[in-house]
């Protein structure tokens, strides 16, 4: 079985559209914690476009009371503001269950790419794992399928990676996923458990769990989209039934 993380931005960035509170982040994530997902996934940017600090907080704290794990991603660059910690001091903060790092710039509308750590940066990568990990806090790397770039990361001591799945929703294709099965497959040759996530969906999980059967899926836009027309929880359970 897969877990089920759902990213929960879109539910601010609509909530924020207006300032009024509405939707409820707290309120609908319990929901998603009573359909019975395994984890709740944010990813706070610096322009606080959607999660804020006072959202990783408030989700921290419904995570730890419903027991289901809290993966805070994001850029650990990412430098301190009036209105934003930084990333590294939230995490460190924080404490969750699982940190993903992901190589996005303050500029981009959502991640498009995994790491490629050169040999030059490793030293310091290895510093900041050594930095958020904790023995509560697992850290994963968003990753292409690149074998080559996989091996990096297994030596800055990581957990696990996330497999960026963009270029398999654009092409969903037995071919395409072929690539993600073999990435899925070194990965746990090396001892690294293997997260998956970007624009999986009803139409193509299926097919991409059935070759690459990930630790956990962590799915956010597709999600909230498909439950404005057919209602959270039935599409909630319809990611979950996938999922198992």
């Amino acid at each position: 079985m897969t877990n089920l993380s759902v990213n929960v931005n879109k539910i601010a960035w609509l909530r924020n559209a207006r300032g009024e509170g509405r939707p409820d982040i707290i309120e609908l994530s319990k929901i998603l914690i009573d359909c019975g997902i395994q984890g709740l996934t944010v990813h706070p940017r610096p322009d606080l476009r959607h999660i804020t600090p006072d959202d990783v907080y408030d989700i921290s704290s419904i995570c730890i009371e419903s027991n289901v794990e809290f993966n805070i991603e994001g850029n650990p660059y990412s430098e301190p503001t009036e209105i934003y910690p930084g990333f590294i001091n939230l995490v460190k903060e924080i404490e969750p269950d699982q940190c993903t790092l992901v190589p996005d710039s303050p500029e981009q509308i959502t991640s498009d790419h995994g790491w490629q750590i050169k040999d030059n940066d490793l030293e310091n990568i290895k510093e900041i794992v050594d930095t958020l990990k904790t023995t509560k806090t697992r850290i994963s790397f968003f990753v292409d399928p690149d074998i080559l770039h996989i091996d990096q990361i297994k030596l800055t001591g990581a957990d696990r990676i996330e497999l960026y799945t963009g270029p398999y929703a654009v092409n969903p294709t037995h071919e395409v996923v072929s690539l993600y099965e073999k990435a899925f497959n070194h990965a746990k040759k090396l001892g690294l458990g293997v997260n998956a996530g970007h624009d999986l969906d009803l139409n193509n999980l299926q097919l991409f769990l059935s070759k690459v059967p990930a630790d956990e899926v962590s799915i956010g836009h597709a999600l909230i989209s498909d439950a404005l027309i057919n209602g959270l929880e039935v599409v909630t359970k319809q990611f979950l039934d996938l999922c198992k």
